[in-house]
């Protein structure tokens, strides 16, 4: 079986070694998009803050991807006992990101859809 969490740490580190270690921020709570001047329909950048020091950050950028997750955590899994708490049940997906996206002029489609796993003999899982 594949299992997400043995992954996760490899993919992480070779992120992190092409990216560079100075070029990446943890801990840091980012609450507002920050519109292009020059093009209505574009972001330029996010603004945010430490959770762990008093640091206030502004990032400037080409491109901005928006990867905070869905909103699993609106909906409670039936699940019971391991099932519940494996990777794609992340405790952060809030809809935080559907929110920003939205405020920056994003049009959100398909929201209609809702996460069920799969049940299938010996396992479960985001299979299908």
């Amino acid at each position: 079986m594949i299992h997400g969490e043995s992954f996760k740490p490899i993919i992480a580190e070779a992120a992190k070694l092409a990216v560079g270690e100075e070029n990446i921020y943890e801990r840091v709570f980012i609450f507002e998009l920050l519109k292009d001047k020059n093009d209505p329909n574009a972001v330029a950048g996010a603004v945010g803050f430490s959770v762990r020091e008093p640091k206030f950050y502004v990032f400037k950028a080409k491109a901005v991807l928006l990867a905070t997750g869905g909103a699993t955590l609106l909906f409670r899994p039936r699940s019971t006992g391991e099932a519940a708490g494996r990777t794609w049940y992340a405790i952060f997906d809030t809809g935080s990101g559907y929110y920003m996206g939205l405020k920056a002029g994003a049009m959100l489609t398909q929201f209609e859809h809702r996460f069920i796993p799969f049940r299938f003999k010996d396992g479960y899982g985001p299979v299908g």
